[in-house]
């Protein structure tokens, strides 16, 4: 049974009450963030490993043309944030699209949604903990140690930080962002001022030159770039923590509508910006997926110790990245551990308000990155990458699903739209959608990572359907007895 039938008997059971659903899941968090926090976990969102270790892969492999793939992947980007920021002045909730998705899906489709974004969050964790190991490696002291085992590492620390409280999490993503934020604006100061002074980046004049004389913006012709298209999807791939982190902030209807506003300038100026200042620095193929391109260029300027700081701060990233990754599924594992189809553990709540036991099942999969790290440490970055797009997109396509039916019911009379909205409904949502599923399409003329990837596509959906079957009836039985709760107040 799905939470419609619990909306609609809890509203002829209260005619006072508002129609809209609550998520059982809700209950029992503290709203100890703040507005700061929150605008800062948006920033931080935009943020993260994909710029700082995956840019410098794909701008090789891409060219300069490498800044419109994000610019366009940034546009439609924003159209799913905008339409989860919609769906979170309706009803906030730290479920959020599940939730949603329960409400206009149903269970089934917030099954579904939970354990995409679930594979989503937990192959990204693999990434972060392998970007981290990459970035440790960079100092010769930490050579000696196996990728595997700093990556271990880096997994115990966050895991332990991500455990105190909420308030310890928004402070700590506060930080961080305000770390990548100053980092990332002193690097373009540094990147103009060596553009305007033709200053010598490694044997190479900066310029316009770095890109006419090198292929120009195509140096590879188009596919490259077609192909780089989801793993830039992954680069925007937290945007949608906002509305996670909305279910415990007290104001989210001043908070969300500002911090979602601000992410087009965002994605403009870190993203395009960086990427546009990259390729007028060096040629394109002097960047690697084994390094950071800011580090490679400040390494190349003759100033080592800007190296050295580059890369603590793109550390610093990653970790941020991993800290979100187990702040996310812990609260969205909570929401279906509530509705039934997640395991009851991932839905048990600490003295600190903290849903641990969602954490923890999400560490344990970072764990298996562990030996992922172990046994391909050259591919372990791209394989997890690929796999963490198909959990995003998958992720974003039934965001835009739950949209649509949304606006379809508010133009019924079914419910009320608030003021800040998606605009262009339904050609916003339907054209985002399609372009979400061509990059998924993309992946298949990647013969090395992509084509293997999208292979996994009818186990996962295999999986999905035995796992339906496994825990279909305590959904059933969960929504019966809140349903019979509901009717007898």
């Amino acid at each position: 049974m799905s939470k419609d039938a619990v909306a609609t008997a809890q509203a002829a059971a209260h005619p006072q009450a508002a129609a809209q659903p609550a998520d059982a899941g809700d209950a029992g968090y503290s709203k100890d963030l703040k507005a700061r926090h929150v605008n800062m976990i948006a920033i931080g969102g935009a943020i993260g490993t994909g710029l700082f270790l995956g840019a410098g892969g794909r701008l090789r492999d891409a060219g300069p043309a490498l800044a419109i793939a994000y610019l366009v992947c940034g546009v439609f980007a924003f159209f799913v944030v905008r339409a989860l920021g919609e769906l979170v002045l309706y009803r906030p909730s730290s479920g959020s699209f599940v939730s949603y998705a329960r409400e206009f899906l149903g269970e089934k489709g917030a099954y579904v949604a939970g354990w995409m974004y679930f594979l989503n969050w937990s192959t990204t964790g693999i990434a972060d903990i392998t970007a981290i190991a990459l970035y440790t490696h960079y100092w010769s002291m930490f050579t000696s140690i196996p990728q595997w085992v700093l990556a271990l590492i880096a997994l115990a620390v966050v895991l332990a930080v991500n455990l105190i409280s909420v308030k310890i999490f928004g402070e700590m993503e506060f930080w961080f962002a305000i770390i990548k934020v100053a980092t990332l604006v002193g690097f373009m100061l540094i990147g103009i001022f060596l553009l305007a002074t033709q200053h010598d980046v490694g044997g190479h004049t900066p310029g316009m030159s770095m890109i006419t004389d090198h292929g120009g913006i195509l140096p590879h012709g188009v596919m490259p770039v077609v192909l780089v298209m989801q793993g830039v999807i992954f680069a925007y791939a937290a945007l949608e923590l906002v509305g996670v982190a909305a279910g415990e902030t007290a104001e989210p209807e001043k908070v969300v509508p500002r911090a979602v506003n601000s992410i087009m300038w965002r994605v403009a100026l870190f993203y395009v910006g960086s990427v546009v200042l990259l390729a007028l620095l060096l040629p394109s193929s002097v960047y690697s997926g084994d390094q950071s391109p800011f580090v490679t260029v400040l390494s190349k300027i003759g100033v080592p110790a800007a190296g050295d700081v580059m890369n603590l701060v793109v550390l610093t990233a990653a970790m941020s990245s991993l800290n979100s990754g187990l702040y996310s599924t812990g609260r969205i594992l909570r929401s279906m551990a509530m509705a039934g189809s997640a395991p009851r553990f991932t839905g048990v709540m600490s003295r600190s308000q903290v849903p641990y036991g969602g954490i923890l099942l999400t560490c344990g999969i970072c764990v298996l990155g562990v030996g992922l790290n172990f046994l391909v440490p050259s591919k372990a970055f791209e394989i997890v990458l690929n796999v963490a797009s198909l959990g995003i997109i998958s992720t974003w396509v039934i965001i835009m699903i739950c949209h649509l039916i949304f606006v379809r019911r508010a133009r019924a009379g079914l419910v009320a739209r608030p003021h800040f909205r998606l605009p262009g409904s339904p050609v916003t949502e339907i054209a985002t959608i399609a372009f979400l599923l061509a990059c998924l399409g993309m992946m298949w003329n990647d013969p090395e990572v992509g084509r293997k990837t999208l292979m996994l596509v009818p186990g996962i959906a295999v999986l999905l359907v035995a796992g339906w079957f496994g825990v279909r009836r305590r959904v059933a039985r969960n929504a019966e007895q809140e349903l019979s709760g509901l009717t007898k107040e």
